[in-house]
């Protein structure tokens, strides 16, 4: 079984894919950022009108983030509770890490998925955190 997914309640992707690919009873999410549905706004960041960034805020983007998350799960038959592996992209590791890092610790109390963070130098958007995830649907 190999099915691609858009979730109705989740921001539109910027380029030609799905939220999720399945296959069989795994679910990969393709990059997950902080945008709302409908919005080119982007939650905790401030832009000039060159659309750069002029500051950020890295928890209400985490949250958001996961808000995101959380949508495209239920929305493709999973949940919370059944993320497998999380990959954190970062801009700015130095300055993020630690309060992602408790932001994180907060929403993963009981399921503890494996992680790595990594630091790029840029995403798609003017974001400053992007996830990917691969969740279970059993």
């Amino acid at each position: 079984m190999n099915e691609s997914i858009l979730s109705e309640r989740a921001p539109d992707p910027v380029g030609p894919y799905p939220h999720v690919k399945k296959v069989n009873n795994f679910l990969f999410l393709s990059g997950v950022g902080p945008r709302k549905k409908g919005s080119l706004k982007i939650p905790g960041v401030e832009l000039d009108e060159d659309g750069n960034i002029l500051s950020y805020d890295i928890e209400k983007q985490a949250r958001s983030v996961f808000d995101n998350v959380k949508m495209i799960l239920e929305d493709a038959g999973s949940s919370w509770d059944q993320l497998v592996d999380i990959t954190v992209f970062l801009t700015n590791m130095k300055k993020d890490f630690d309060t992602f890092n408790k932001i994180y610790g907060d929403y993963f109390k009981d399921n503890k998925p494996a992680r790595t963070t990594v630091e790029i130098t840029a995403l798609p958007t003017p974001i400053a955190i992007e996830l990917k995830c691969i969740a279970s649907t059993d």
